[in-house]
């Protein structure tokens, strides 16, 4: 049981690092969804951007507090 508890924390605190990479990348170049995938939902009002950043952000504040309570569970199995 040690190993799944181990990987998913690891697991969570890699989500984090690359939500709030994106997240940034979200703010600092708003239009790399467009870019990237030539799709433009929103039709250039920035919807879209504004929702993908706030996601990014919410997923980059839970997962390293996910990745906190399996790395106490697996120190208190340990014990």
């Amino acid at each position: 049981m040690n190993m799944p508890l181990r990987s998913r924390a690891r697991f969570e605190m890699a989500l984090a690092g690359v939500s709030f990479g994106l997240f940034a990348l979200t703010l600092v170049y708003p239009e790399w969804i467009e870019s990237l995938t030539g799709f433009d939902p929103d039709a250039g009002s920035g919807a879209l951007e504004f929702a993908v950043a706030g996601a990014l952000l919410l997923v980059a504040l839970v997962s390293p507090a996910l990745a906190s309570r399996d790395r106490r569970r697996l120190a208190l199995e340990r014990r």
